[in-house]
C-alpha cells in the first residue's frame, strides 16, 4: 500500500446500560441519585476467529504476526470511535471517543479551524466506529469482509510466488528501506532522521499516514511520527495500523470496510469511472493507481483476487456475485 496523504487524508454490537434503582438509607427518605453501570464489554474477536483458524490461514507467517497480537489489536481498536469534521477544502477536526469511559478528546484541530473563511460553507462530518471491524453485519457479510481484509494484507506481505496463497504475513516491512516516502503535510510533518517506508500488514507508508494513524490509535500524532519503527517492532500496533487503514475513509475515497458491508454506493463520478461495490473496489482503495484500470492481466490484482477466494473458502464463505476485478475501474486522483 503506497498511499500519499495530503494534510487532510484520511460490530457495532449494542452496549447495554444497566441503571441501578435509587434507594433509601435507614430511615432517611432522601433518595440517592441513580448510579449507571459501565457499558457491558463487547465480545473479544476471538469469538469469531480461533487460533487454529488463524494458523491455518497463515501457515508461513513471520513469528512477529501472532494470533494473540491480532486479537488484541482488534479488541482494543473496538474501543475507539472518531468523529471527523471537515471545513472548507482541507481543514479538519478529529474528536476521538474512548468507548470504555465515554470520554471525548479533540486530537486534531487544524490551525485555520476558526477562521471565518473556513466557516463559510457547511461542515461535512462522518464517524468511524472501529468496533465495526468484521462484526457489523450478518455472519456471511462479516466473513467476506474478513476474507477481503486478509487478502489485502496477505498480498502486501507475501514473500515469493508459490501459487498456494499460504505465504501471507511473511514480511514486516518492504524490501527497500532506503526510500523516505515523505510528503508535504502541515499537520503531520516528517521528523528528521525517521523513515516512513512501508511497514506492517498493510505496508503503511508516508508521514501523513503515520501521523493520521497515530491520532486514531493513540490520540497523539507524535507517537508514530516520532517512532515509525513501532509498526515493525510492536505487533499489536502493527495490526492496528492495518485496521485503521481498512476502516477509515479518505477525503475522496470510501473505506474498504464500507465497501465490503454494502454501506458505500457509487455516486455519478464513481459510476463514470467504472467503480462498483465488491472486492475489486477494495483494490482501488489499497493500490488502485498501480493495479487498476489496466485490464484483466495485471498480476498483482489477480494475486489479491486469488487470496480473497482462498480465504473465503477457508472461512466457509462464498461470494458468488463478486465484482472482484478492478481492471476497468479508474483509480482516484488527488
Amino acid at each position: 500500500m503506497k498511499l500519499i496523504l495530503s494534510t487532510a487524508k484520511l460490530a457495532a454490537l449494542s452496549l447495554l446500560t444497566i441503571s441501578l434503582l435509587s434507594f433509601s438509607c435507614g430511615g432517611n427518605n432522601t433518595s440517592k441519585p441513580a448510579a449507571v453501570a459501565a457499558p457491558a464489554p463487547t465480545p473479544s474477536f476471538s469469538k469469531f476467529l480461533s487460533e487454529k483458524q488463524y494458523n491455518d490461514l497463515f501457515p508461513q507467517r513471520d513469528k512477529f504476526y501472532t494470533y494473540q497480537a491480532f486479537i488484541k489489536a482488534v479488541d482494543e481498536m473496538a474501543k475507539v470511535k472518531v468523529k471527523v469534521t471537515r471545513r472548507a477544502v482541507s481543514v479538519y477536526q478529529f474528536i476521538r471517543t474512548d468507548k470504555r469511559t465515554g470520554k471525548d478528546s479533540i486530537v486534531r484541530q487544524d490551525g485555520d479551524w476558526n477562521e471565518q473563511w473556513a466557516k463559510e460553507k457547511p461542515d461535512s462530518t462522518f464517524t468511524v466506529d472501529y468496533g465495526g471491524f468484521c462484526t457489523e453485519k450478518d455472519a456471511v457479510t462479516n466473513k467476506r469482509e474478513l476474507a477481503a481484509f486478509f487478502a489485502q494484507i496477505a498480498h502486501e506481505t507475501r514473500h515469493g510466488m508459490n501459487g498456494t496463497y499460504t505465504d501471507g504475513l511473511m514480511q514486516t516491512h518492504e524490501d527497500n528501506t532506503s526510500l523516505q516516502y515523505e510528503s508535504d503535510s502541515d499537520e503531520y510533518p516528517s521528523v528528521k532522521g525517521q523513515k516512513y517506508y512501508g511497514r506492517g500488514p498493510m505496508q503503511i507508508s508516508y508521514n501523513g499516514n503515520y501521523g493520521y494513524a497515530s491520532d486514531i490509535i493513540f490520540g497523539n500524532k507524535h507517537i508514530l511520527l516520532d517512532n515509525p519503527a513501532l509498526v515493525e517492532t510492536d505487533p499489536v500496533v502493527s495490526f492496528k495500523t492495518a485496521i485503521y487503514f481498512w476502516m477509515t475513509p479518505e477525503t475522496h475515497k470510501p473505506s474498504a470496510h464500507d465497501v465490503m458491508i454494502g454501506k458505500w454506493q457509487p455516486n455519478a463520478k464513481d459510476k463514470a469511472a467504472g467503480r462498483t461495490p465488491g472486492f475489486g473496489m477494495t483494490i482501488v482503495i489499497v493500490n488502485g493507481a498501480l493495479e487498476c484500470n489496466k485490464g484483466e492481466d495485471n498480476y498483482s490484482m489477480n494475486d489479491r483476487i486469488g487470496f480473497y477466494q482462498f480465504f473465503l473458502k477457508k472461512l466457509g464463505a462464498t461470494d458468488p456475485n463478486c465484482a472482484c476485478s478492478c481492471g476497468k475501474m479508474a483509480p482516484y486522483s488527488y
